[in-house]
């Protein structure tokens, strides 16, 4: 492994090779599940990573918002409003508790930031780059969190299930940007409470 992974990705693995825990920031985190979640509920999986930055960015925002550290993006909305109407069809997906701009392109759905649509290979690399060799074994245990319940009861509950096992991180400023561990074994015990309750 590179060694700007090494020092990224901090993984507990097992004799067989799977990775048991990650240490990471919460937002790679989030922007696969919502990226997970979207692909549960109908949408490509190019389509659903755009979606799930998009989560993970609009989440970000509201965090910083709230303490106190956000940075204006100086555009007005109708200039965003503008570019993403010439990117394609313009709509709005409900993805985790957030409404995310997107517009129809021939490629199909794909999330906007500031009216420009997402490319699905910058955060394919984005996620790579974050998770290194987990990546596979982190998406596999929250499918089967996403597979382990019906689509609306996914809908409805898909951002408290983050926060039930998203990487812990000290409250406030000394949080943002914080590394945390994901374990992937709380991941999949939700999984196995939804098909027990299902």
């Amino acid at each position: 492994m590179p060694a700007a992974l090494r020092d990224n990705v901090v993984m507990g693995r097992s004799s067989a090779g799977t990775h048991h825990t990650v240490t990471i920031n919460r937002a790679p985190v989030l922007t696969l599940w919502a990226a997970v979640v979207a692909e549960r509920l109908g949408y490509d999986r190019d389509e659903a990573v755009t979606l799930g930055r998009a989560v993970a960015g609009l989440n970000a925002a509201s965090k910083a918002r709230a303490l106190g550290i956000a940075r204006a993006s100086g555009k007005p909305a109708a200039e965003k409003q503008a570019r993403a109407a010439k990117a394609g069809k313009p709509v709005e997906v409900e993805l985790c508790n957030r409404r995310v701009p997107a517009v129809e392109t021939p490629d199909g759905l794909r999330a906007t930031s500031d009216g420009r649509p997402t490319s699905p290979a910058s955060v394919h690399q984005y996620l790579e780059k974050n998770f290194g060799e987990a990546l596979e074994d982190v998406r596999a245990a929250m499918a089967a969190l996403a597979r382990s319940l019906e689509k609306d009861d996914l809908a409805a509950t898909a951002l408290s299930l983050y926060e039930a096992f998203r990487p812990s991180v000290p409250r406030g400023t000394r949080g943002w940007g914080a590394k945390g561990v994901l374990d992937l074994a709380r991941i999949r015990a939700l999984a196995t409470r939804g098909r027990s309750s299902g």
